[in-house]
């Protein structure tokens, strides 16, 4: 759990990760390097869930032996059934991390949305529902292992 008062924002209290796998977790279907240590020390604070259409097919073998559930979406409604997923595991006890506009919905539904920008880049609509706005899915779990920088960002 991860729990932290933002002045101007409200108080968290976050036990849930959703987080997209392609272009946030992965790029082209394989991890990105770094991702697999960062899930493993997140799993000790939140449960995590990762949440795609599995485009390459690889998101399960790339995510074997990690402590994450894996949900592999329909093809149609991403949006929609990536916020409806959030809303109905809980959204004021849960962070999102995504770059794509099928995240924006889960981003806004959020107690916390975090948008990243990397190799794909980041949907205008993804960057516009999220609190706040990193450079790539490393810093955005770096946010979440330092929460006071999370509220260096996000009072008011």
């Amino acid at each position: 759990m991860i729990q932290l008062s933002i002045p101007g924002f409200g108080d968290l209290v976050l036990t849930h990760l959703v987080i997209d796998y392609n272009g946030t977790l992965a790029q082209d279907g394989k991890l990105l390097p770094g991702a697999r240590e960062v899930l493993q020390t997140a799993a000790k604070d939140l449960s995590i869930h990762v949440l795609t259409a599995d485009t390459f097919g690889l998101a399960a073998g790339q995510l074997a032996g990690l402590p994450v559930t894996l949900t592999v979406l329909p093809p149609n409604d991403q949006a929609e059934t990536k916020r409806s997923f959030v809303e109905n595991l809980g959204a004021s006890s849960t962070v999102a991390i995504g770059n794509g506009r099928n995240d924006r919905g889960m981003l806004a539904e959020s107690a916390l949305g975090i948008a990243i920008i990397q190799g794909e880049g980041a949907a205008a609509a993804a960057i516009a529902a999220a609190d706040i706005v990193a450079a790539n899915v490393l810093d955005a779990f770096d946010l979440l292992n330092h929460p006071k920088r999370l509220i260096a960002t996000l009072r008011s």
